[in-house]
C-alpha cells in the first residue's frame, strides 16, 4: 500500500482537531445561511473548516487528492483521496444541536481505508482502519465501548434515518417496507447515527442519496466495529455508487434488511 496507515491516521486526528477549532466558535451564533445549487444549507463555518483540512493535507501529503463537499476535487489521479464532509449535518449545527460531525475519509485505488467521525462540541471520535478494530474517545460522561449488537433480529432491530425528504419515489415505499418491520424507528442523526451504530446504541441505518463526503470515513468505523455497511444492492460503496447506504450491526441484520429492500 505504501502508506503507514497509523501515521495517516494521526494526521486526520490533527485535521479533525483543527475544524473543531474552526467550527466551535460558530455554534449556537446567529449565521448567515446561503444555499447552495441542491438548495441543502451551508454556512461560513462549513467553508473555512473545510479550508482549514485542506491546508493541513496539502503540507502532510501534497501529492495526495482530495475531494470535499464545499470546495470540490483536486489532485483526481492520485491513488489516494481525502474525503471530507467539514460539518455533516448542518441543519443541526445551524439549530444548535451538537449531532453534527466532521467526516474525514481516505480512499486508496477507491477503497476506503481509513474514517475519522468526530463530534466537536461533546468531543466524541471514532477513528477506523481497514482490516483494524474501530477506536472510540470521549470525555467523561460520553465513553463507550466500541462494537456493533450481535444476535439481534430484523423485528428488533433499532432502525435509524435521517429523514424522509432524502428519499426518492422509488426509494420512499422500499424503506417503509423496511420501516414497517423493525422494532423501533429514529430519526436525525446523518453520520453520528453511523457512529452510535458502532457502538451498538443503534442496529440498522438506511439513506439514500449519499455522496463520497458522507460515506467515505463511514466505511472503515462501521467494519472495524463489527458491522456491514453497502449500498441497497449490497454492494460496496466506492465512487460512482447509487448513494443508497445500508448499515447494519451484523451480516445477518444486514442479509435480512437487504431482502426487504429488493426491489420487488
Amino acid at each position: 500500500m505504501g502508506l503507514d496507515l497509523e501515521a495517516a491516521a494521526r494526521v486526520a486526528e490533527a485535521a479533525a482537531d483543527v475544524a473543531a477549532a474552526v467550527a466551535r466558535p460558530f455554534f449556537r451564533e446567529r449565521l448567515s445561511i446561503l444555499r447552495k445549487g441542491d438548495a441543502s444549507p451551508v454556512t461560513a463555518a462549513d467553508r473555512a473548516a473545510e479550508r482549514a483540512i485542506r491546508a493541513l493535507l496539502a503540507e502532510r501529503f501534497p501529492d495526495h487528492g482530495v475531494i470535499g463537499e464545499e470546495f470540490g476535487a483536486e489532485r483526481e489521479a492520485s491513488p489516494w483521496q481525502w474525503v471530507l464532509d467539514p460539518i455533516d449535518g448542518t441543519k443541526s449545527f445551524i439549530t444548535g444541536r451538537p449531532s453534527f460531525t466532521t467526516l474525514i475519509g481516505l480512499l486508496h485505488e477507491g477503497v476506503p481505508v481509513l474514517g475519522v467521525i468526530n463530534q466537536p462540541i461533546t468531543g466524541e471520535r471514532w477513528i477506523g482502519l481497514a482490516g483494524r478494530p474501530t477506536r472510540f474517545s470521549a470525555p467523561p460522561g460520553f465513553a463507550a465501548a466500541v462494537g456493533t449488537r450481535q444476535g439481534v433480529a430484523l423485528a428488533e432491530a433499532q432502525l435509524s434515518c435521517t429523514t424522509l425528504d432524502l428519499f426518492t419515489p422509488d426509494s420512499r415505499p422500499r424503506w417503509e417496507r423496511l420501516a414497517a418491520r423493525v422494532g423501533q424507528v429514529t430519526w436525525g442523526g446523518d453520520a453520528y447515527a453511523h457512529g452510535l451504530l458502532a457502538l451498538g446504541c443503534l442496529d440498522l441505518i438506511a439513506e439514500t442519496t449519499y455522496k463520497p463526503w458522507d460515506w467515505a470515513a463511514l466505511v472503515p468505523v462501521i467494519e472495524g466495529a463489527g458491522g456491514v455497511i453497502t449500498d441497497w444492492s449490497g454492494a460496496p460503496l466506492r465512487l460512482g455508487a447509487d448513494g443508497s447506504v445500508l448499515a447494519a450491526g451484523s451480516a445477518a441484520l444486514h442479509a435480512e434488511a437487504l431482502a426487504v429492500l429488493a426491489v420487488a
